[in-house]
């Protein structure tokens, strides 16, 4: 499909709000490690979370394959309501189910708007092995990188509706400050200056989160959660009340 970097660009411009909406739930086709991956040796240490894998619809999977649970998240890194499960929810999550091989964990990234972009490609782009650690930084310092977006000068801001649609995500990530935030934590400048102006992999985001909203008619935003191909749902649960809605729900379903 054709990348719509500019209609991102444009969705840039607009003051960033809430990324989560109410009282959506529903289900999709099953979506399951079960269905898509093959069993493959334990660690010999025990430990899943050292097994990381891209998928085919364009996530990064974390644990046992044919782990009984596949979880899915959608996830946008610029949404403080993902940065708040990240923080209260994933460690847990890892520790106690990814780990042990009972669930897979596989993040899918979202796009809010045309900031989204930039920290999506470095995320990705050393691949899989540290796709997990690049996005939970990602999320802690979020403030930050976002905070200088907010005090970028309109004039810069009105610029990414007049570049040329490949430019936009590294103008944006630049804005953000993010090649130098990304050098610090093993991509060196050159890489995501690579990363950051990949077509394909701009196109996979792009279709990644026009599937999202394709599979899952009712989804309500993110974070998102799937859990072995059926919506979690969540209606009017409060933001500090999602991780442990989230693991009643796994422990039903082992």
């Amino acid at each position: 499909m054709k990348s719509t970097y500019l209609m991102f660009a444009v969705a840039a411009l607009l003051p960033l709000t809430a990324c989560k909406k109410e009282g959506a739930s529903g289900a999709a086709p099953v979506d399951s490690s079960s269905a898509l991956y093959k069993p493959v040796p334990a660690p010999a240490d025990g430990d899943w979370t050292k097994l990381v894998v891209p998928t085919p619809a364009g996530g990064f999977m974390m644990g046992n394959p044919a782990a009984k649970l596949h979880l899915i998240e959608y996830g946008a890194l610029s949404c403080p309501h993902c940065k708040h499960f990240d923080e209260s929810g994933v460690g847990p999550l890892i520790d106690n189910y990814v780990k042990t091989g009972k669930v897979s964990y596989e993040f899918r990234n979202y796009l809010l708007n045309a900031f989204d972009l930039g920290p999506s490609l470095i995320a990705r782009c050393n691949g899989a092995a540290s796709f997990f650690p690049l996005t939970r930084a990602m999320y802690k310092d979020q403030e930050v990188w976002i905070g200088k977006i907010q005090q970028a000068p309109k004039d810069q801001l009105d610029a990414l509706q007049n570049i040329p649609q490949e430019q936009v995500p590294a103008a944006a990530a630049k804005l953000a400050g993010l090649p130098e935030w990304a050098a610090m934590r093993g991509v060196p400048e050159e890489k995501s200056a690579q990363c950051l102006s990949n077509s394909k992999e701009i196109d996979k985001l792009v279709q990644m989160t026009s599937d999202a909203t394709a599979q899952y008619p009712d989804f309500p935003g993110t974070p998102t959660f799937i859990l072995n191909g059926k919506m979690v749902e969540m209606p009017g649960v409060a933001e500090n009340q999602v991780w442990p809605t989230l693991e009643k729900k796994l422990k039903e379903g082992l």
